[in-house]
């Protein structure tokens, strides 16, 4: 700046305290977005017992009971890992760096060097001040890969490894059990079925929109009867996927089940394809039809009978109420054939719950609105199981059954 007049240096200088003070109010509003959307929480999940209004202590206390033995039963918890796609952090992709932080608010954790174990943590945290204790299966999620074999860093978005999940559950064995990924096209996926079977792995979790993976293909067949031999348990995203980038949201049609099904394999059927439409295969015109719909189809197929389930993870999400759940509590014949998940911590994301849908199509009152945000405002992952408690049919004020949230004979 030897060459600049003294006027021009302080111009420069007034210039970069304003850019930065510009900076810093926009990182500002950001981070109160990101709060707004992602987790707006009031306290730590500790703050609680002593924070709840009495009504919402009742609410709390009418939605714990009777849920048995095991507490808390819950099929699909994420972990995180610090092996994702670059995209998802860079300021030169604003949306998807948004999407990234509005996730870690509601996981309640930063993006630093810490954020993994920073995130155990916290889950740690929320299941511990869950007053009847639980098992939840933490989730790990393997890389996408090509139809040849071989590993896809381009498209593989987050890459949690087995080990996490694994080490996880041996250290907090009264909490979590490990859910591992294999995807079926690596060269190697029938070695790894083995190798965490044998370390204790019992559930196989797959997102076949985003890990570009055909459920219904027959070269998957080997892969399925070595899982039925092993014993092992599919847990399959259905439906429409958001949370990542799909490939291919038709993989996500929940009669692609069927193969593993008719080889002997039992499945979860992740969310119970509650999002979107699938077209219906059994159909000369395969027309495009609720994907839920499909799954209640696959449901009364008798040869299912204790081999398929759906989870209840985000049916209670705004755009879930007023159809796919509302269709549920209707069906108290079918509620011994699901089971309980919360996919947190999608499930703690503050605009995709809206509470005040629930009211309007009729599931909750808004006295128990008012109670469950205060239960959110502490613990999200309570929250989200104090929700589906309470949630009712507005004409037949029939409830989940005890049933969905304990764990079936088939799936011990």
């Amino acid at each position: 700046m030897a060459g600049l007049t003294r006027k021009r240096r302080r111009l420069l200088v007034l210039s970069g305290v304003l850019l930065g003070l510009l900076g810093g109010m926009a990182l500002g509003c950001c981070g109160l977005l990101y709060k707004r959307a992602g987790g707006a929480f009031r306290g730590p999940p500790s703050a609680m017992e002593a924070n709840l209004s009495p009504g919402a202590r009742k609410l709390l206390e009418d939605a714990l009971a009777g849920l048995g033995s095991d507490g808390v039963v819950d099929y699909h918890v994420h972990l995180i890992g610090r092996d994702i796609n670059p995209d998802w952090v860079s300021w030169c992709h604003p949306l998807q760096r948004a999407r990234t932080m509005v996730y870690l608010s509601a996981a309640g954790v930063g993006l630093n060097d810490s954020v993994v174990e920073d995130y155990e943590a916290r889950l740690l945290d929320l299941v511990r001040h869950i007053p009847t204790g639980g098992r939840f299966h933490v989730l790990a999620l393997d890389r996408t890969y090509r139809a040849d074999g071989t590993a896809d860093p381009e498209r593989t978005q987050v890459h949690v490894p087995n080990e996490r999940a694994i080490d996880l559950a041996r250290r907090h064995p009264g909490l979590f059990i490990p859910v591992v990924s294999i995807h079926p096209y690596r060269a190697d996926a029938i070695a790894e079925l083995e190798k965490w079977a044998a370390a204790g792995g019992r559930h196989v979790k797959w997102i076949p929109n985003a890990m570009g993976i055909d459920p219904s293909s027959e070269r998957l067949d080997p892969f399925y009867l070595r899982m039925r031999r092993l014993g092992m348990i599919l847990l399959s995203h259905t439906g429409l996927e958001r949370a990542l980038e799909a490939g291919d949201q038709d993989f996500g049609n929940p009669l692609l089940l069927r193969r593993p099904l008719d080889l002997g394999v039992r499945v979860v059927a992740l969310h119970s394809a509650c999002d979107g439409t699938s077209a219906d295969l059994d159909s000369p015109r395969r027309e495009e039809v609720p994907s839920f719909d499909l799954f209640v189809r696959l449901l009364g197929e008798p040869r299912y009978e204790g081999f398929l389930f759906g989870e209840i993870s985000t049916l209670t999400f705004f755009r879930n109420a007023g159809g796919p759940l509302r269709k549920l509590l209707g069906r108290p014949d079918l509620h011994h054939r699901f089971v309980n998940g919360s996919d947190y911590p999608i499930s703690a994301i503050n605009v995709a719950l809206r509470t005040s849908t629930l009211v309007s199509e009729g599931l909750i009152t808004n006295g128990d609105r008012t109670y469950l945000n205060e239960i959110y405002g502490y613990n999200p992952l309570l929250f989200d199981l104090a929700v589906k408690r309470t949630v009712r049919h507005p004409e037949t004020g029939t409830k989940l059954a005890h049933c969905v949230f304990r764990v079936p004979g088939a799936l011990r």
